[in-house]
């Protein structure tokens, strides 16, 4: 589908559910984009949800985003239930605006929902060539290691920074062997997911989508990324003010009130400690890695942002597959 007509007809839905122009604006940019780096766990498969949470109040259309100054370096922020593109947004611009007036500005977001990719913000950052990290909760998915039962969410964490190449290095990555959003949007599709990445609700691995939504995922290197998901759940939720310990509500399946979820984002000037050096010495260790020997079928060894940049130029040329029954549900929301 073309995409600026796309962009529109999505812009028009979030209208139509009472989002402002810029905040809509804001949404369908941002889930266009997650198609674009093949992201479409985060893309057109999650429009029906925000429109259900916008239309049963759980999302606020028309949030007072209220921006709280503790320090010229940090602030925090109550988004007031907005949806969650347009708090990150609010938050990384003010992390980018503290940053470039003291050297770091950290931000932290209650009263959020769902944000899409943590890439996003990152190249913001990125593009002002500044060095980012990004962090958010999400509803319980993984069990603590040791446990049976889920509590933290995939919980991603993301690092962004000028690469000194055209490409930014952007590190995005949920602490489940893969994300929520791929389980759901298999399930949407009727695909199998892959095995060996979660287990149905009576602890037996499974590929099949709607039993692993029952179930649990499973961490990234074992206790490591239990431990890891526990991370981000303090940073995200108990030191913002947010949700946490499993208290973040599912988007999908839990219509009971807001999610309330929690960001974290810390942004600095990458040149704080050894000034202009800094872009030559990170060329200088990607190329250090590039030129290692490389395993058995690899081409070309990629330094994280890479492969997702090249699908977002490619897509970019050829435009959006959109699934059948995805593209059912868009045009249900009155708008194509």
């Amino acid at each position: 589908m073309n995409l600026k007509i796309l962009k529109k007809n999505l812009k028009n839905i979030f209208i139509k559910h009472g989002l402002n122009k810029s905040h809509a604006e804001i949404s369908s940019s941002y889930i266009i984009k997650a198609e674009l780096f093949g992201a479409q766990s985060h893309g057109l498969a999650r429009m029906k949800m925000y429109c259900d949470r916008i239309k049963k109040k759980l999302i606020n259309p028309n949030p007072k985003i209220k921006i709280k100054k503790i320090s010229n370096s940090i602030s925090h922020i109550d988004a007031n239930n907005a949806i969650g593109f347009v708090a990150a947004d609010v938050g990384i611009r003010q992390a980018i605006f503290n940053a470039k007036k003291t050297g770091i500005g950290l931000v932290g977001i209650k009263n959020s929902s769902h944000y899409g990719l943590s890439t996003f913000y990152a190249e913001k950052a990125v593009k002002e060539n500044l060095t980012a990290w990004c962090y958010t909760n999400a509803p319980p998915a993984i069990a603590p290691h040791g446990s049976k039962k889920t509590l933290f969410g995939t919980n991603p964490i993301c690092f962004g920074t000028p690469s000194g190449n055209k490409t930014p290095f952007i590190l995005d990555t949920s602490m489940s062997i893969i994300n929520r959003g791929k389980i759901r949007r298999a399930e949407k599709l009727g695909y199998k997911i892959p095995p060996g990445v979660a287990l149905d609700k009576l602890g037996n691995p499974t590929t099949n989508a709607k039993k692993a939504i029952l179930g649990s995922q499973l961490p990234i290197a074992s206790f490591k990324g239990s431990g890891l998901a526990w991370m981000v759940d303090i940073i995200s939720g108990v030191l913002t003010g947010a949700n946490h310990g499993g208290k973040v509500r599912d988007p999908f399946d839990d219509l009971t009130g807001p999610q309330n979820v929690g960001h974290l984002f810390i942004v600095i000037k990458p040149n704080i400690f050894i000034g202009k050096n800094y872009l030559s010495q990170i060329k200088r260790n990607i190329k250090t890695v590039k030129r290692l020997p490389k395993s058995n079928r690899i081409n070309k060894i990629l330094y994280p942002g890479e492969s997702k940049y090249a699908k977002y130029k490619k897509n970019l040329k050829k435009g959006i597959n959109i699934p059948t029954n995805i593209l059912k549900e868009i045009k249900k929301l009155n708008a194509i």
